[in-house]
């Protein structure tokens, strides 16, 4: 059994009591010390009681500082209430807790950690945190989410992401009496590109599309590729007058021509559109506004050809 011993010196001990008694071990007590994360020793109320090198280094004081504060005054105001959840839960259950939460640190900046506290008992009991900076597995997993919603090629949100966005924009259209409109667009000409010029610049060509649409666009509006040479963008809080604007500056964008790494190319753009009226229930309108806009797109198409 493991025990740890806080003196009144603020020095750390740690004794393990099958081996003798109160012997110290060394190398627990190095282990504390030396240990490639942040480690320390608190009272089940949040008291700092140790802590060692990491810990200071990641919290962004010296340790010794550390000593006699509450680990609520180095943890991000939004992640508090659940920090003191967390002694709770420990107080009542004891046993052990593994959460995320947000360093603060005094210069200002913010570290993601995981912290694992245990409890354990002995006169009086107290807790072991041990915190782990998770700055990379973060910062990958929003690289992941990132990658998981967007069109590799252009940047833009892909199908999953513009079906997401487009039930926010129903959910808000409901809930605050506001209408929405979908465009959808289709390049004329697309496939002509890749078979004279090659891929290589049919990429480039949906590149620069797709450039067009982000400058012309609201920061409220999503513009997002669906595949192939098809694009969609969805607009909360838009009248379909304003939608068919939208779609005149767009078309207005496309002259007829393009130019794309010293290849200058022919392609158009066909876009229809769908609304649904301010206040109405989300349910069948995501299918629906969709296969409206689809519609439209496909006549405005034939009507050109």
């Amino acid at each position: 059994m493991i025990s740890v011993s806080v003196g009144e010196d603020w020095r750390c001990t740690v004794f393990d009591v099958e081996a003798g008694g109160s012997r110290p071990r060394a190398d627990l007590d190095s282990a504390f010390t030396h240990s490639p994360m942040g480690v320390a020793l608190g009272t089940p109320s949040g008291e700092l009681l140790a802590a060692n090198a990491v810990l200071g280094e990641l919290v962004g004081v010296p340790a010794e500082q550390l000593r006699g504060a509450t680990v609520f005054a180095y943890t991000h105001p939004e992640d508090v209430p659940g920090a003191r959840a967390v002694c709770r839960e420990l107080r009542e259950r004891r046993g052990r807790v593994r959460y995320e939460c947000r360093v603060q640190r005094p210069d200002g900046g913010v570290v993601p950690v995981q912290v694992t506290t245990s409890w354990v008992d002995g006169d009086p009991p107290h807790l072991v945190l041990v915190v782990e900076d998770v700055t990379e597995r973060k910062e990958l997993e929003e690289r992941l989410l990132h990658l998981s919603a967007h069109d590799p090629l252009t940047g833009l949100p892909n199908r999953l992401l513009f079906h997401d966005r487009l039930r926010h924009a129903l959910e808000r259209g409901h809930r605050e009496h506001t209408p929405t409109c979908v465009l959808v667009l289709d390049l004329d000409g697309f496939k002509a590109v890749n078979d004279e010029h090659g891929h290589h610049t049919g990429d480039a060509v949906l590149v620069a599309v797709a450039d067009r649409l982000s400058g012309v666009l609201r920061a409220s509006d999503t513009a997002a590729r669906l595949g192939g040479d098809e694009f969609a963008v969805v607009c909360e809080n838009t009248e379909r007058a304003d939608a068919e604007h939208l779609a005149a500056r767009l078309r207005e964008g496309m002259p007829g021509t393009l130019t794309v790494g010293g290849t200058t190319v022919r392609v158009g753009l066909s876009i229809g559109i769908g609304s649904v009226d301010a206040g109405t229930e989300p349910g069948q309108a995501e299918e629906a506004v969709v296969r409206q806009a689809d519609a439209a797109m496909y006549a405005d198409k034939a009507s050109r050809r």
